[in-house]
């Protein structure tokens, strides 16, 4: 086993030094990126039998053959990062170099019915002025809809006014008719006690001048 760990510990700093040398521009970074995957290969199948080897050590020496494990396992998950990460770097790289190669190779002719968008912050600036154009009328609509509620309790304000006033005038006009109503009472009690007066007096008068 300690021979294992040894030569993986050992391709682990080979590793580290390739990537040093992807830094140099005069280095062919194909050749360097393949003799990297080729050592992380040979150190993952490494600390794979490391694993199994570990159980088959000395009870007292297990846990320490097992930390040493896990480090190397740790170093070459970072070596694997770094490796993915640069290839995304490349990736990208060869992406844009292929976009500038097109833009600089492509050839525009002048043609009337033909419109290109290329300034893309002109695009957004037109659709930025289209959204403050709709806000704009939102908030022109909500105006004039509270304009209306505002025309409208002035309006019903008017109608409670004049529904008060013809609920007091006609309060009046029953209190008006009530008194008639108790005049005719009166005047009709005083009538009859008047005819019954009359009546009263015409016996009387006749009663003491004829007996």
């Amino acid at each position: 086993m300690e021979a294992l760990y040894f030569q993986t510990n050992s391709l682990i700093q080979e590793t580290q030094q390739c990537f040093e040398q992807l830094s140099n521009t005069r280095v062919d970074t194909g050749a360097v990126e393949a003799d990297i995957q080729t050592k992380l290969a040979a150190i993952n199948a490494n600390c794979d039998r490391l694993d199994v080897l570990v159980y088959k050590v000395p009870a007292t020496q297990r846990q320490n053959a097992k930390m040493r494990v896990d480090q190397l396992k740790y170093d070459v998950r970072h070596l694997n990062a770094a490796l993915q990460n640069f290839q995304r770097k490349q990736t990208r790289r060869a992406q844009e170099q292929a976009e500038r190669e097109t833009l600089l190779n492509k050839r525009f002719t002048a043609n009337p019915e033909t419109s290109i968008d290329i300034d893309y912050s002109l695009q957004h600036h037109n659709s930025m002025h289209n959204a403050h154009r709709g806000v704009d009328e939102m908030i022109m609509t909500g105006s004039n809809v509270l304009d209306g509620l505002r025309s409208q309790r002035e309006t019903l304000k008017g109608a409670r006014k004049r529904i008060m006033d013809v609920g007091s005038t006609l309060g009046l006009s029953n209190q008006t008719m009530k008194m008639i109503e108790r005049r005719l009472v009166e005047d009709k009690y005083v009538m009859i006690g008047g005819m019954v007066l009359t009546l009263l007096i015409i016996v009387l008068v006749i009663y003491f001048f004829v007996y």
